[in-house]
């Protein structure tokens, strides 16, 4: 199966007088509860070029708080239209397959198909891994660690002759931790060569980090966007930044931003099921233009979609790293 060619990307041009290296569509937020019925939000999503426009893999919690994953498809990556039944799982281990919960998946296109990680409910959170060539028939593997861990997620090629992902380990709730480690595996069942990548820091990301989309590759290395958390008076409020990482050792940091790239700012983001809430899980990145549309969680809620140009983003990476 061929690498899908993307159209033409998401993209509008920075407002007027606007100095923001990020910058919020002006149709946002772009997919809320309304696209599928009996969804009280939709949000933390992950799209990829598919066909002549996109796919993606969508969170969407029920009016029962159930927790699970629908695909959606879109001519232009704004208008999307959602399955409204969860994805089923073709899993040849009924105890794997069981469903406890699904939750915030990311994509990212390998080889010969399109790969997908989420937070798999397995006696606690932990990664699920699967695949699917024609968003149509989804495939599970095993989960790729123990419980608990979050944010899996997967790099675009294989280091080093190994699949790679970064992830944040956890416990069962909204933990009060969080640093970001590298795994690699030769098949997407084993798991090991653990190393520590990075830390909260100072200030939006003191409390914990955690990776976003998959990695970019760069001349300068991988781009990762990630969000940060800091612990406020009235709980958290989650913020996105970026570094720069090895090409050859991906756990090594090059650079990453001390100050934000987007925050909570507007209604959207500041009111939901969980305020303060800007939570990136999918990106597109357009070569020849070097344009990027990323997509967000905000609030727990609904999802909104940003804009940034590459170069501009790594400039702001090694200018304003740690």
């Amino acid at each position: 199966m061929a690498e899908p060619v993307m159209g033409n990307i998401p993209w509008e041009e920075r407002p007027k007088g606007s100095t923001e290296l990020v910058w919020r569509s002006a149709r946002n937020p772009i997919l809320t509860c309304s696209a599928v019925p009996g969804t009280r939000s939709v949000f933390n999503s992950a799209v990829a070029p598919f066909g002549d426009g996109f796919a993606g893999v969508f969170r969407c919690d029920n009016s029962a708080w159930m927790m699970n994953l629908h695909r959606g498809f879109s001519p232009d990556g704004v208008r999307w239209t959602l399955d409204p039944q969860p994805i089923t799982w073709i899993c040849e281990d009924e105890e794997i397959a069981r469903l406890e919960y699904r939750y915030d998946p990311r994509v990212v296109w390998m080889d010969d198909r399109y790969h997908i990680t989420w937070c798999n409910g397995y006696h606690g959170p932990t990664i699920g891994v699967g695949y699917t060539f024609d968003f149509a028939r989804f495939h599970q593997r095993e989960n790729a660690f123990l419980p608990y861990n979050r944010n899996g997620v997967l790099f675009p090629r294989k280091i080093r002759g190994s699949y790679a992902m970064l992830s944040r380990p956890s416990d069962r709730g909204h933990t009060p931790f969080g640093d970001i480690f590298y795994s690699e595996s030769p098949d997407l069942v084993h798991w090991g060569r653990h190393r520590f990548v990075m830390a909260p820091a100072p200030g939006w990301q003191s409390t914990k980090v955690g990776p976003g989309p998959a990695p970019l590759e760069t001349d300068e290395g991988w781009l990762l966007l990630y969000h940060g958390v800091i612990t406020q008076c009235n709980g958290f409020v989650y913020s996105m930044g970026a570094a720069l990482l090895d090409r050859d050792e991906p756990w090594k940091v090059l650079s990453r931003t001390r100050s934000t790239l987007l925050t909570p700012r507007e209604d959207y983001e500041r009111s939901g099921d969980t305020p303060n809430v800007v939570f990136p899980c999918g990106l597109l990145h357009e070569g020849p233009t070097g344009r990027l549309a990323i997509y967000y969680g905000a609030a727990d809620t609904v999802i909104g979609l940003a804009f940034a140009h590459l170069a501009e983003i790594l400039d702001f990476v090694k200018r304003d790293g740690a």
